[in-house]
């Protein structure tokens, strides 16, 4: 088999192309670029599931980041087992054809106890006394010590949250390069996650951004360099481009406000109740599945979210399998935002009732995709000393509550999840394998059979 590297630089479009790329505008010159029409919704763990299998939601089940798990009336976000993933991925399929082909996954998501050869993934420990520490999941196991012992903690805190930076991505690009010069694998699949963050904060004003173009730019000209120096092809890809936005859609407030959706009281705080209330939402960026508990009232929510401003559709049972969203874990209605539009999961009706996570890094804990996690609160007048006061509480064993983040969805500026409104705002695969691209745009299911041809084909 040909050795293959497939880079996903999350964000990336045709319009991000240009003065501010200087070296992947020369890579993509020299080969060619089409672009993939995404799945919706076009999100980290759809778009990804979809690459690896070839197949779509309704068959591989990942209709989402994260869903409403109806046997134990719980959503949960970002879930790690690659046994959620119901279909063969590329390096099964591979392994069939020659049984001597190796695979590494480098922070692809649903990268738990999967059969690839060797994979590295975020998971922190959770200690009893309430602290996050930064750690990693490998396999083998030994690549856990022997990664942090030549690069570092993983920086955890600078992948997610106030403080990402491309200090993340730029080790998961140091990490791959290990993996490389140790066990050579046939096939490495590199996450690179640093555009998607900025972009969703600022926006598509390259002018913003620019900085962050400049910086993606350097790590894939070194990994591509490094890559091609030992022989192999590499693919450039991404999920989804970002579009810009400027209104946040409270859904389930829209709900709630309709005696729809039921919340619990816990230490004067509110909590949402799925399994008590009649529709819910569970918003993940600019998709949200609609848990509609009792079919009775499917009619007047699906009347309410096509009345609400901002969303451009809604699906139900007769419209899903058109988008390939017709699987148990989609909701009832699924709703489409506008491109200037996304969903928060707010449910509240009142600050002052929020859970105590909502003003805090929580990927797991919230209901729904944040991305004002991205963000640190505006009215805090001396952050870096609340922060640094929170961290010597950390320091000396006691508990605490990084409650930095704010409650003010306005801030964020870019989201994705809806299908892009123009080509140049297009997820893109760019490869030097000329021959192997005969068209000027695939669909994102096409992905996994172009791996293989890459790896197949000379």
């Amino acid at each position: 088999m040909q050795k293959t590297v497939v880079l996903n630089v999350v964000g990336l479009t045709p319009n991000l192309i240009g003065e501010h790329t200087p070296f992947l505008s020369r890579w993509t010159s020299t080969g060619k670029a089409v672009t993939i029409k995404p799945v919706l919704p076009a999100v980290t763990c759809t778009a990804q599931a979809t690459y690896l299998t070839g197949k779509t939601p309704d068959e591989h089940g990942i209709v989402a980041n994260g869903w409403y798990f109806r046997d134990e009336c719980e959503i949960k976000f970002w879930r790690q087992s690659n046994k959620l993933v119901d279909a063969p991925k590329v390096w099964d399929i591979a392994k069939q054809i020659d049984p001597n082909f190796t695979c590494a996954n480098l922070f692809w998501w649903y990268n738990m106890y999967s059969s690839v050869d060797y994979a590295v993934t975020p998971r922190p420990m959770y200690p009893a006394d309430g602290r996050k520490i930064p750690d990693i999941y490998t396999q083998p196991e030994k690549l856990r010590s022997q990664l942090q012992s030549k690069l570092g903690q993983f920086p955890l805190f600078n992948f997610w949250g106030p403080n990402t930076s491309i200090r993340a991505t730029q080790w998961i690009a140091d990490s791959a390069k290990s993996v490389e010069a140790h066990h050579n694998p046939t096939l490495t699949l590199i996450y690179l996650p640093h555009l998607d963050y900025c972009l969703q904060k600022y926006g598509t004003d390259t002018n913003k951004v620019a900085k962050d173009l400049q910086k993606i730019d350097a790590v894939c000209r070194d990994l591509i360099q490094f890559y091609e120096n030992r022989g192999a092809q590499v693919i450039v890809l991404s999920e989804y481009g970002i579009t810009s936005v400027s209104k946040p859609i409270h859904i389930n407030r829209v709900l709630r406000e309709n005696g729809l959706l039921t919340v619990r009281d816990e230490l004067g705080r509110e909590l949402l109740d799925a399994g008590a209330s009649k529709a819910f939402a569970v918003a993940d960026h600019q998709l949200a599945h609609v848990y509609v508990n009792d079919p009775f009232y499917i009619p007047k929510v699906r009347s309410l979210l096509e009345e609400t401003d901002g969303v451009a559709q809604v699906l139900d049972e007769t419209e899903k399998p058109a988008y390939h969203l017709n699987h148990s874990r989609s909701g009832e209605l699924v709703a489409v935002a506008q491109p200037d539009a996304w969903f928060t999961y707010y449910y509240w009706l009142d600050d002052s009732r929020a859970p105590d996570f909502a003003r805090t890094v929580d990927i797991h804990r919230k209901p729904g995709y944040d991305p004002v996690e991205l963000f640190i609160d505006p009215k805090i007048k001396l952050p870096q000393a609340k922060i640094a006061l929170k961290l010597l509480q950390k320091k000396l064993g006691f508990r605490y509550l990084m409650d930095v983040i704010p409650l003010e969805a306005d801030l964020v500026k870019g989201s994705h999840g809806c299908l892009p409104p123009s080509l140049g705002e297009a997820p893109l695969l760019i490869s030097q394998q000329t021959n192997l691209l005969d068209s000027s745009s695939i669909q994102a299911s096409s992905v996994c059979q172009l791996i293989l041809e890459h790896l197949t084909k000379k």
